[in-house]
């Protein structure tokens, strides 16, 4: 097979595995994967908000997950990994499945967008955009973007800093696709600097050098007095 033929079809089975399992740990508050080779296999890491849902009672659920990478998906050897995500309101994939729970539930989406944006700023977020797309309020579809801080857009920053979530909300107009962008707190971006102010130094008194004998004294200088008059 050529080299990108190769690469092509690796692409496409991450992205079959990606829909696969956030369709299966849904209920998990599933946060994205990460597929990696090692010499004993392909390792699965799986980010969840419970990561009890998605172990199952006696492993249950994770065993099944193993075997269906393995069968229907080509995954050589799977071995899947769980860890649970700290802090829900900095990734971007579960944002994106909450606001669109939010409007299958009914939620106007100006209401559900703006509040999945604040809950992301006031968690010390450095930016966030949100991105809603589909028949929102008729039958003609229209895009609504709600953006708040600093986020990239292009370059590298953009595909290491920035984290990014996608969902579908199924409504009975249609479908409303939903797109959550955001940039972690604490995240060093490469046009970031800080200036440091240079230290003043501070002259040292002049003093007077006395000499009695052999030993010799320093005394700080007295201002010069004023002369009286009749001197």
């Amino acid at each position: 097979m050529a080299v990108e033929r190769k690469f092509i079809a690796e692409g496409v089975r991450k992205a079959r595995v990606e829909k696969y399992l956030s369709k299966e740990l849904k209920r998990a508050g599933y946060g994205g994967m990460d597929i990696a080779r090692t010499p004993l296999g392909t390792q699965v890491t799986i980010f969840a908000e419970k990561p009890g849902i998605v172990i199952g009672k006696g492993g249950k659920l994770v065993h099944q997950l193993t075997l269906d990478l393995a069968q229907n998906y080509g995954v050589e050897s799977p071995q899947i990994e769980v860890q649970q995500v700290t802090n829900p309101s900095f990734n971007a994939q579960i944002m994106a499945e909450r606001l669109a729970n939010a409007l299958e539930r009914g939620w106007y989406f100006r209401k559900a967008g703006s509040s999945i944006m604040r809950r992301v700023m006031e968690s010390g977020a450095l930016g966030c955009e949100v991105v809603i797309a589909g028949k929102l309020t008729g039958a003609r579809a229209r895009t609504q973007k709600f953006t708040e801080g600093y986020i990239k857009h292009c370059g590298e920053p953009s595909n290491t800093i920035v984290e990014k979530g996608y969902a579908v909300a199924i409504k009975k107009l249609g479908v409303i696709g939903v797109q959550v962008k955001l940039v972690p707190g604490g995240a060093k971006m490469p046009d970031h600097f800080t200036i440091i102010e240079q230290k003043k130094k501070v002259p040292a008194p002049a003093a007077m050098v006395t000499s009695i004998g052999d030993v010799e004294s320093e005394e700080p200088a007295l201002p010069d007095e004023k002369l009286g008059e009749d001197q």
